[in-house]
C-alpha cells in the first residue's frame, strides 16, 4: 500500500470571493483563429488538411465489414472521441479523422494531443497539447482553430472531461505535481480558469451535469473525489475511499450523462465498479471480465446512458463487452484475436450505438483503430448505380445515381454524403454530395483516367439510424486522341509564325498535364534539319495551345506536334506545313 501526503502547492493566482483560485488565460485574442495559428503555436510545425496517405498511413478495409481494424501508422497518442458522424483520434503529431464506418476522412498535421473532448452536438473539439501546455478548441466542420487557452501554470495537460460550460483538465508532468483545473468556456477568449484540486500525479477526470469526479491515477488504492459544480464555485461532495473497496491503481473513469453514477476500472480487478455520486455508495459491478489480469482496462458510457462498454487487452487479443447500464447484463461481446502479438487497449468511445477503440500493438508500437458494430441501431440503406461500362473511356463524364432509404421508409430530407473516387484502388478524390428530400442523389465526375474506377458513398448515420455505404465500379479504356492545327500557309524569313492547335480526347477538346512535343523539319537545298522547339503554351482545361517560330532561312517547313498520351487517352500526332520565302519574293 502506498500512503501519500499531498504537498501544498504555492499560490499562483488570486482568490475569488468563492474561495476558488481563478485567473484569466494570458492568451487573449480578439478574432478568429485559423489553421495558420497552429503554425505559430507549434513552433513552425505546419498544420494542413490532407487527404493523402502521407499523413494517414492505413490499409483501408472493406467498408462492409462488421468489425474492422486499421493500422494508423503512428506510435503516440491514442485517445479517441466521436461526434457529428465522425471520430477523432489523437496522434503523436497529427489529429486523424475517420468516418462513422471507420474509413479515413482527413488529418490535421502538427497537432500533438494527449487527450480529446467533444461537445454533445459534435461541433467543437478540444485537444490537450501537453508540451506547449495549451488547450486548443477546433471547429469540427472546418478543423479551424477557434480558441487557444494557455495552461502555463498547470503544465502537462493529460486528461479532459467536458460538461456544459466547463472543461475539466487533469494535468501533471511527474510525481507530486498533478492537479485539476476547470476552464469556463462561456467566458469567451478571456477564459476563466479555476484550480480545483492537487493530486499526486495527473488524474483521471469525469464530469456530467453538476458533478465532477477526480481519480488520482498515481496512487494505490485509488480514491475518487466527487465535487459539486455551480457557476461560481466547486465544492467537495465527498470521497470514495479506495481502502474500503480494495481498488488498487485506477485504470479508467466514466460517468453517466446525468452525473448520477461513476464507473471505474482497475487493472487488478475483474469487474468494472459503479458508485452513486450522491450517496457515494457502490451500486453494482459490470463483469466479471474473463480477460482481466492483463494491461489497463478502459470504460465508456453511451450518450443516452443506457449502455456501458468495458474492455482491455490480453495476452491473446482484445475483448470488449457492452452491458445494460441498469441491470449490468451483458448485451454484446466483441473480440479481436487474429492480429498476433500483445495488444494493449488504449481508449474506447461510442459512435451512436457502435464503438471505436484504439489499441497498441506492443511488438511494433503501432496504434490501431478498431470499430465494433454492435448492431443495435436500425439500419439504413444506400444504393449507388454507375453507367454502363460498354464503351466508356477515361475522357468521359460519368453520371451516377443513388438513394438513401431510412428503416421506416420515410423521406430522409437533405442529407450529406461523402463520395470517394478510387482509380485502380488508389484514392484520388473525395467530395460531398447532398440528397434530395426523398433521399435520391445524382452526381457527375470525369475520372481523367482509364482503368478500374470505384466510387464509395458513405452516409454517416444519425443518433437513431445506423450509417450505411454503397459502392459502384466502372471499367474505362483509353480514349482516342487527335490534334488539329491551323496557321499561315506561307511565311517570310525573319517574320514570326504562330501556329494554333486543339487537343481532342474522346472527341472533346481537353487539356492534359502531359507536355506536347513540337518537332520542326526544315528542307532546303543544303539538306534537311530537324529541331525540337520549346513546349507549346497550353490552356490546360480546354486543350487549346499555341507555339511560335521565327524562320531564319527560306525552305519548306514542317511542324509535327506529338502527344504521348496520358492516363485517359492514347497518343496521337499532327503535322502542319509552311513554305517560307525570302523577304521581297512573291
Amino acid at each position: 500500500m502506498i500512503i501519500a501526503f499531498l504537498r501544498k502547492l504555492p499560490s499562483r493566482s488570486s482568490t475569488s470571493e468563492s474561495g476558488i483560485h481563478e485567473r484569466s488565460s494570458p492568451r487573449e485574442q480578439s478574432g478568429r483563429f485559423h489553421k495558420s495559428s497552429i503554425t505559430r503555436l507549434l513552433a513552425c510545425l505546419a498544420t494542413a488538411l490532407a487527404v493523402t496517405a502521407g499523413l494517414f498511413v492505413v490499409q483501408t478495409p472493406a467498408a462492409s465489414a462488421a468489425d474492422i481494424t486499421t493500422d494508423l501508422g503512428i506510435t503516440g497518442g491514442g485517445d479517441v472521441v466521436a461526434g457529428g458522424g465522425r471520430a477523432f483520434i489523437a496522434g503523436n503529431d497529427q489529429l486523424l479523422v475517420v468516418n462513422a464506418n471507420g474509413t479515413f476522412n482527413t488529418a490535421v498535421g502538427g497537432l500533438s494531443a494527449r487527450s480529446l473532448a467533444i461537445t454533445p452536438d459534435g461541433t467543437r473539439l478540444y485537444a490537450a497539447l501537453r508540451d506547449p501546455n495549451w488547450i486548443m478548441e477546433l471547429d469540427t466542420a472546418t478543423l479551424d482553430t477557434t480558441r487557444e487557452i494557455s495552461l502555463a501554470e498547470y503544465p502537462c495537460p493529460t486528461n479532459l472531461a467536458l460538461s456544459g460550460r466547463w472543461l475539466w483538465v487533469g494535468y501533471g508532468c511527474d510525481q507530486w505535481d498533478g492537479g485539476v483545473v476547470g476552464i469556463d468556456l462561456s467566458s469567451g477568449y478571456r477564459s476563466r480558469l479555476i484550480r480545483v484540486a492537487a493530486t499526486y500525479a495527473s488524474p483521471k477526470v469525469a464530469a456530467a451535469g453538476n458533478t465532477l469526479v477526480v481519480g488520482d491515477s498515481g496512487l494505490s488504492p485509488a480514491n475518487l473525489t466527487v465535487y459539486d459544480v455551480n457557476p461560481f464555485r466547486v465544492t467537495q461532495r465527498g470521497i470514495i475511499d479506495g481502502h474500503d473497496y480494495h481498488t488498487g491503481f485506477l485504470g479508467d473513469l466514466a460517468i453517466t450523462p446525468d452525473g448520477s453514477t461513476i464507473i471505474a476500472a482497475f487493472p487488478d480487478s475483474d469487474e468494472y465498479v459503479s458508485w452513486d455520486t450522491t450517496s457515494l455508495q457502490k451500486v453494482r459491478a459490470y463483469g466479471p471480465d474473463p480477460s482481466s489480469g492483463f494491461y489497463s482496462p478502459v470504460v465508456a458510457v453511451s450518450p443516452d446512458g443506457t449502455r456501458v462498454a468495458a474492455g482491455r487487452g490480453t495476452e491473446s487479443g482484445l475483448g470488449v463487452t457492452l452491458y445494460d447500464s441498469a441491470t449490468a447484463a451483458p448485451v454484446y461481446t466483441g473480440t479481436l484475436t487474429d492480429h498476433g502479438g500483445l495488444m494493449d487497449l488504449r481508449s474506447l468511445t461510442f459512435s451512436n450505438d457502435d464503438l471505436f477503440a484504439v489499441w497498441r500493438d506492443l511488438d511494433s508500437d503501432h496504434l490501431h483503430l478498431w470499430r465494433l458494430e454492435t448492431g443495435t441501431l436500425p439500419a439504413s440503406t444506400l444504393t449507388l448505380t454507375a453507367p454502363s461500362t460498354g464503351t466508356g473511356t477515361g475522357a468521359d463524364i460519368l453520371t451516377l445515381t443513388g438513394r438513401l432509404t431510412l428503416p421506416d421508409g420515410s423521406a430522409p430530407g437533405e442529407q450529406p454524403l461523402s463520395v470517394t473516387r478510387y482509380v485502380n484502388d488508389s484514392a484520388a478524390l473525395t467530395r460531398e454530395v447532398t440528397t434530395a428530400e426523398d433521399g435520391t442523389f445524382t452526381f457527375t465526375d470525369r475520372p481523367r483516367s482509364a482503368g478500374v474506377i470505384r466510387y464509395d458513398v458513405i452516409w454517416n448515420g444519425s443518433p437513431t439510424v445506423h450509417w450505411s455505404t454503397a459502392s459502384a465500379t466502372v471499367t474505362l479504356v483509353k480514349a482516342e486522341s487527335s490534334i488539329t492545327l491551323s496557321g499561315p500557309e506561307t511565311g517570310t524569313v525573319g517574320t514570326q509564325l504562330k501556329v494554333s492547335g486543339v487537343l481532342f480526347q474522346g472527341g472533346q477538346p481537353m487539356g492534359t498535364t502531359t507536355p506536347l512535343k513540337v518537332l520542326r523539319t526544315v528542307i532546303t537545298s543544303e539538306g534537311t534539319v530537324v529541331t525540337e522547339l520549346p513546349h507549346p503554351r497550353m490552356i490546360i482545361f480546354d486543350g487549346r495551345f499555341t507555339f511560335t517560330d521565327t524562320p531564319t532561312e527560306a525552305g519548306e517547313y514542317s511542324y509535327r506536334v506529338e502527344f504521348d498520351g496520358d492516363r485517359a487517352s492514347l497518343p496521337t500526332t499532327a503535322t502542319f506545313d509552311v513554305t517560307v520565302e525570302e523577304a521581297g519574293q512573291g
